[in-house]
């Protein structure tokens, strides 16, 4: 698929992209938040994993990758370096990684969201759309925790509800 930048104009910013995922980042959050202890790190329906290790993909493709894309290295995926016991220790490290998303988001140009990056040597397409998949991906293990916690009985936050 080939990306071509057309003279249109401009209905998104990337300060406005930005917000959008931290706002899907804040309400994954209040989702993790949700779970019981026991449950977030052991929970699960049909074989998925249990949130935690959702949270915790998440967790390791973020800022890795943004970092990635503003350093051009394209050092492969990796989630084994991260390990929480609690969820007290997973929400801290969320929240570091939402502040590493907004530094390195901010060093991408309009003009780098175009180009075509083999994210994590795997991956190549234009950044924009590797930002989008980060987006998609969240949305969708964030569903899987929707349908975890109405199992366990409990109301999920409100999906529209992301600030």
């Amino acid at each position: 698929m080939t990306t071509t930048a057309i003279n249109t104009k401009q209905f998104m910013t990337s300060e406005q992209l930005l917000e959008h995922w931290q706002g899907h980042r804040n309400l994954t959050r209040r989702v993790i938040e949700a779970f019981p202890e026991k449950e977030l790190f052991e929970f699960s329906v049909g074989g998925m994993r249990p949130f935690a290790k959702l949270a915790v993909e998440l967790i390791s493709i973020g800022g890795p990758a943004l970092k990635g894309i503003v350093e051009k290295n394209m050092k492969a995926y990796n989630e084994e370096g991260f390990n929480p016991t609690t969820k007290a220790e997973l929400l801290k490290k969320w929240d570091e990684e939402t502040e590493v998303i907004n530094r390195y988001f901010g060093q991408i140009s309009e003009e780098r969201f175009q180009e075509t990056f083999n994210l994590f040597g795997q991956y190549e397409f234009p950044v924009y759309q590797n930002i989008l998949y980060f987006v998609d991906n969240e949305i969708h293990h964030r569903g899987q925790g929707y349908v975890y916690l109405r199992a366990l009985g409990m109301e999920p936050p409100f999906f529209w509800e992301r600030f």
